[in-house]
């Protein structure tokens, strides 16, 4: 007779999460190494060590693959905003993290990656969807916590001039990807140095 915890959807559980996570990884390497159109499900799956039927069984296609790496991604940033948010300064913490969001966008594997998702976006509308939404979110989320620090500083934003200020934040993190592919020798330490004194005078920025 089997207990609630010797359940099979229990069991099968972890073993799914870690052949979904597993399908991820060897997409990501076969997005980075050879596009998106170049990688398909034959070669994901031939990295990943496992069928096609494997893929397809947890995936749809490949859109579907992209949307599950995006919302990863999109997962970690909604951690990031709440541990900021339950800080006891907030900007004082948003400006420490920056220095690891610099590092993340800086790694050549994933700004790799993050760019064919862009470059697929710009060409494949069911992809520009699955980013458009993600970065709905994003911004929506960073726009809650800058807004919070500077209302906590005595500033009275109007919805707008928080967005501009989001759009600027993006601006100088996304901007990042480009330049690790351009200038792999640049100083990371310093760079990371400026962009938390350039984020810093943002939110002191007058209304």
């Amino acid at each position: 007779m089997q207990t609630p915890d010797s359940s099979p959807h229990l069991i099968d559980a972890p073993r799914a999460a870690a052949r979904r996570q597993q399908i991820l990884h060897a997409a990501a390497q076969c997005f980075r190494e050879h596009g998106f159109h170049g990688a398909s499900i034959a070669l994901i799956s031939k990295t990943a060590g496992m069928s096609p039927g494997h893929i397809y069984h947890y995936f749809e296609n490949k859109e579907a693959i992209i949307a599950a790496i995006v919302a990863q991604d999109l997962e970690s940033l909604l951690t990031l905003t709440t541990e900021l948010r339950a800080a006891c300064n907030v900007r004082a913490a948003l400006i420490e993290r920056a220095a690891e969001g610099v590092a993340d966008q800086l790694d050549p594997a994933g700004a790799a990656l993050k760019l064919e998702i862009v470059a697929e976006a710009a060409r494949n509308p069911r992809v520009a969807q699955i980013v458009r939404d993600a970065d709905a979110t994003c911004r929506r989320e960073l726009a809650i916590t800058i807004g919070e620090i500077r209302r906590a500083t005595g500033h009275e934003d109007t919805p707008a001039a928080i967005e501009h200020m989001v759009e600027v934040l993006a601006s100088l993190f996304e901007g990042l990807l480009v330049r690790t592919i351009r200038n792999p020798g640049l100083d990371r330490a310093r760079v990371a140095q400026r962009i938390q004194i350039a984020i810093n005078d943002l939110l002191d920025q007058p209304n």
